[in-house]
This record gives C-alpha cells, structure tokens and sequence, in this order.
C-alpha cells in the first residue's frame, strides 16, 4: 500500500511539473509574441518616417528598431538597417532635426539650461555633411515637415486598420448566433453552477415547457423579428404577459410556438462579459424576463464597414483613456496599496505580456489565439497612434506643433509684408524633452510594479 500510495504522489507531482513546465512556456511564448508585435509595430512607424524623408530628400543616415546593443545591422546606400537588442523602442535618423545656431540667430549659450540647448544645435551641425546643408530636416517647407512627422502616426493608424481587417474580415470573429445551442431543463438558481442538476422542486424553464430543441433558428418573438441574439434578448426583456408566440425554424420549416418567460433573478454581466461585483465583492443582480436558451457560437466574417467602425470605436476609446490618464493611473495607485480593484483599463507592457501569455497557455484553438494576438497588436498600434498625437516633444505630435508653428509665423509675416521669419528653434524645446521622457519612463515603471503585485487577467 505504501509503495502503491508512493507512486501515485509521484505521478501527481509529475502531473503537476509538466503542468507548471507547459504555463511557463505558454507564457514566454506569449512573451515572445508580444515583443515581436512590439517591434513590427515599431518597425512600422519609423517606416512611416524613413519613407517620406527619403523622398523629400532628407539624408537618413540610421533606421532602428530598439535601443541598446546592435544585435544586427547592415548598410544599403547611405542609410544603415539594424536591430537592437531592447525592442522597446526605436528611431529613424534624420540629418538636421535641429537648426544651427546661425539659423536661428541663437546668442551664446550662459547658463546649465542654454549650454544643453547649444548642445543639441552642436550635435545636429555635426550630422550635416559638407555641402549637403539643402538635406537637413529644417530646411524642409512646413507641409513636408509635417508629413514626415506625422508619418510614422499614420503608419501605426493603418497598420491597425490592417490588422482589424485581416481579423474582422479575413478571419472572422466568435459570434453568438440564433441557432438554440442548449435548452435549460429548469429555472436555474443565480447563483448556479455549470454542474448544477435540476431536481424536481426546480420549476421548468419556459423554453424546455415551450418545446424549444437544440439546433431550432430564431425566427422572430412576439411579432419582432429576430436576426441576432442580441435582439432576442432585448425582446424577452422587453415582453409582457404569457403566452408569447416565438416563431422558430427547425428542418426547414416554421413552428409557432407558445412561451411563458418568467421573472428571475439573474448576474449582471458588464461589457466585457465579466460578471459586475458590488464593493463586498458580492455579484451583482438583477430580475429580468427569462426563457432558459443559449445560443450557439460560430466563427463568422465581417464587412469592411464593421472593420472600419471598429477602428474608429477603439481609436476613439483610446483617447478618452488617455485624456482621462492621470485620473486612471490614480485608480491603479488606490489598487496597488489595497484600496480598490485595478478596472483593467490601463496596463504596461508587463501586463500586456501577461495577457498574451494568458492567451497562449488557454485552451482556445491555435485560430483563436492567432486572433487574439492580432487584436492585441491592433491596439498597440492604435494605442502608438493615439500617444503620438500628443504635442508633447520627443513625441512626434510635438514635433508636428512645432512645424505648425513655424507656418503660421510665417503666414503671419506674409500677410502683413515682413521678412521670412527664421526655422523654429526646436533645440529650445529639448529641456522639455528630456521632461517627457523622465516622466513617461516613471509611468513605465510604476505600471510595470502594478502589473507584477495586482496583475489584470483576462479570465
């Protein structure tokens, strides 16, 4: 018995090994995915700067994605390709971002903040080959400035738009469909489980009373027709009385049938299908109009529209998300020391790589998961898209405000006969810069503590 007894808790913790071993491959697969998104998305953008560039004539000396060590490079005409070793980030190199100080009529630096000013202007001068002054970035015209900037934010946009298209449209989404799935034998309790038998005291759902089978196609109810799931609910919701007629499509012909929908006690489900917990962390409920169906779930394909519409929504959600940053990264702080749920709205990259690891160690199919993966990178790209729009330098926004600035001086002048004005001296905004980038590298940090201490999951 000992030996016997012996075996199987060794079994058990080999079970459990493997177990452990399959979740942490899952997860540095998800890694692994995430960080390869993360520097195709990356990729994309700085391509959205190279390309215009190039063509206005700017000389583009170094196109990289990441930061750090040069893992790999190589050099075609006068521009090198490489990869670095930290896909965090990366950077398109353009000869004279920052005007000269004869340019821009700059006085001798006197103080630590001017000398970092002068700095910039020196170090841009040096990039300027001789005689190649016409290829530097601030000679450029307004309009083709503003094009190369806002380049790489377009790029991320459409590689988004690429992306919800390849998944809306090509491979299609889980939708819950009016084919009958299954047909409720009772009148199931709230707080019921997925293993929870009827008994006998348990009054019969209105749909098993009615005659409902699994596999019948909703037709209409009460005189409403019926053409998704969601309209049947709104119109059980929305009956009263008994003895509704729900017309239904079963071997091809229509039955008439006679439902009772009761009133019960039911979860409320938010939008994102997770049931919504009061301050106790009680479920939250509600009496509603019951019937006792569920639908069946099928892979189907959307239209270019709905592809768009998408776009439009998540771009749109994005912003108000990062209008409303400060207030949300509050939340995440009150959640981090054990006063209040993090909401999942804002995470980093950890989090991020949590969930795509979450995804691979799932149960979904191979198909499943490709989409969601998809999904993930799509709102990277449009969460790039959406941060860069903020006039803020190093941001391409800010840099796009400058050009903008530069124009209407212009314009200015123009229209009331005075000289050209000079470039804008973009070197008096690097102090800012280096603000931004102190402040975006804390906000890094802090959710990356966040997601390791109360992580989001996706389950």
């Amino acid at each position: 018995m000992w030996c016997a007894a012996g075996a199987h808790g060794q079994g058990m913790m080999f079970t459990v090994g493997l177990e452990a071993q399959e979740a942490a491959v899952a997860e540095v697969v998800g890694w692994v995915v995430l960080l390869f998104a993360l520097a195709v998305s990356i990729g994309v953008h700085e391509l959205g700067h190279m390309v215009p560039a190039k063509m206005f004539g700017v000389r583009v000396p170094r196109y990289m994605i990441g930061f750090g060590p040069t893992l790999w490079s190589t050099r075609r005409g006068e521009t090198e390709y490489g990869i670095k070793a930290i896909p965090l980030g990366g950077y398109t190199k353009l000869v004279g971002m920052v005007p000269p100080a004869e340019a821009v009529g700059a006085r001798p630096a006197t103080g630590a903040i001017a000398q970092l000013v002068q700095d910039a202007r020196d170090a841009s001068a040096e990039e300027i080959l001789p005689g190649e002054d016409h290829r530097a970035f601030y000679r450029l015209s307004v309009p083709k400035k503003v094009v190369v900037m806002a380049g790489g934010i377009l790029a991320n946009l459409v590689f988004a738009g690429v992306l919800l298209v390849l998944v809306l449209v090509g491979m299609g989404v889980p939708t819950l469909t009016t084919t009958v799935g299954e047909v409720g034998e009772c009148v199931y309790p709230a707080d019921a489980t997925t293993e929870y038998e009827c008994t006998a005291a348990d009054q019969p759902s209105p749909g098993a009373a009615a005659g409902l089978r699994t596999g019948d196609v909703l037709v209409s109810f009460d005189g409403r027709p019926v053409e998704e799931w969601s309209d049947f609910t709104a119109a059980v919701r929305g009956s009263t009385g008994q003895d509704i007629p729900l017309v239904v499509e079963r071997a091809g012909e229509r039955i008439t049938l006679s439902v009772d929908p009761v009133e019960t006690e039911r979860p409320v489900f938010g939008q994102d299908n997770a049931p919504v917990v009061d301050e106790d962390g009680e479920p939250v409920t509600e009496v509603i109009r019951y019937v006792g169906l569920s639908p069946t779930l099928a892979t189907e394909r959307q239209s270019l529209g709905t592809a768009m519409e998408t776009l439009g929504s998540v771009v749109w959600e994005t912003t108000r998300l990062v209008v409303t940053l400060p207030e949300k990264l509050v939340d995440v702080g009150r959640a981090l020391v054990g006063e209040g749920e993090r909401d999942g709205s804002v995470v980093g990259l950890v989090g991020m790589g949590q969930m795509a690891g979450e995804i691979a160690a799932g149960d979904d199919s191979v198909g499943d998961q490709v989409r969601q993966m998809l999904l993930i990178a799509a709102s990277l790209n449009v969460a790039l898209f959406v941060f860069n729009l903020l006039p803020l330098v190093p941001l391409d926004g800010g840099h796009v405000a400058g050009a903008l600035w530069e124009g209407a001086k212009r314009q200015w002048a123009r229209l009331r006969g005075l000289p050209r004005p000079r470039p804008a001296d973009t070197a008096r905004m690097m102090p800012l810069a280096y603000g931004v980038f102190l402040l975006f590298g804390a906000m890094t940090i802090f959710l990356a503590v966040a997601d390791i201490v109360r992580p989001v999951t996706l389950r």
